[in-house]
């Protein structure tokens, strides 16, 4: 897999479909990595260009010392986009993905043509759930990421689809199990430390919003927050849980693809 260097350190990316069709950017969820759009690039890459990247910390990425922000995140993709010399692209992110898609869309606006935030909010949790997740995960390493696992599969997918679609839930969840415990940690920091409630307002591109019914993480009401301050934002909702790409699959693929072509 490719990579860009960065000034400190890889960011791996994998770009496909045709050279000359628009840039279509495709984000990660905290714990996971790239390979949780595998059910939509085919599709996707039909009609854009589709770059996805390991967000710093996850999946092959650097993953440096200390906390990290979603301002730092921010700055990776506009530095992935330097590199490759593309000016402007669509941006699909997912949770911590759907904060980076903010952060762009406030602070980069001239990069940004259409903007999808899916299963995200303006700000997303409190310290009292982040903290101890973070002294528990840099304190415990791996065992706790294998606990996490455990505890993922409910808060990510709905109970009746954890049991019907064990082929699709594993491997997203093991993505999570292999991710370093030191990245994980810091973009829990990031996701913490993000509030975008005063300046999502400010945001000017085209943007769909994806919510899941049964989400608990980021809820329907977070994705009306957002739809209520961002002018014309269009609102979808899914029947799904916190990962309503691969829960929702093609009904997710073709309502993403409606809004980006229109």
């Amino acid at each position: 897999m490719p990579a860009v260097q960065l000034a400190d350190g890889e960011l791996f990316y994998s770009l496909e479909g045709p050279a000359d069709a628009p840039v279509l950017v495709l984000s990660n969820s905290l714990g996971t990595d790239l390979q949780m759009w595998d059910a939509q690039v085919a599709d996707f890459a039909e009609h854009f260009r589709v770059l996805r990247y390991d967000t710093r910390g996850h999946g092959q990425s650097l993953v440096t010392d200390g906390l990290y922000s979603i301002e730092q995140n921010g700055r990776d993709v506009l530095a992935l986009l330097d590199a490759l010399d593309i000016a402007k692209v669509h941006f699909c992110g997912l949770s911590m993905g759907g904060l980076i898609g903010q952060w762009l869309a406030i602070n980069a606006p001239e990069r940004i043509q259409r903007l999808v935030l899916c299963n995200t909010a303006a700000k997303i949790g409190s310290p009292e759930v982040w903290n101890p997740r973070i002294e528990t995960v840099l304190r415990d390493g791996q065992p706790a990421m294998l606990a996490l696992r455990d505890a993922s599969i409910a808060r990510w997918f709905t109970p009746e689809f954890a049991a019907a679609e064990p082929a699709k839930v594993e491997p997203v969840v093991g993505m999570l199990a292999a991710t370093s415990p030191q990245g994980y940690a810091a973009n829990c920091a990031a996701v913490r430390d993000a509030n975008f409630r005063d300046e999502v307002a400010s945001i000017k591109a085209a943007t769909l919003i994806v919510c899941g019914t049964a989400d608990v993480v980021t809820t329907p009401e977070h994705g009306r927050f957002m739809q209520e301050r961002i002018r014309g934002a269009e609102l979808v909702e899914f029947h799904a849980a916190h990962l309503s790409n691969v829960e929702a699959g093609e009904q997710f693929t073709r309502r993403v693809l409606d809004f980006l072509t229109a």
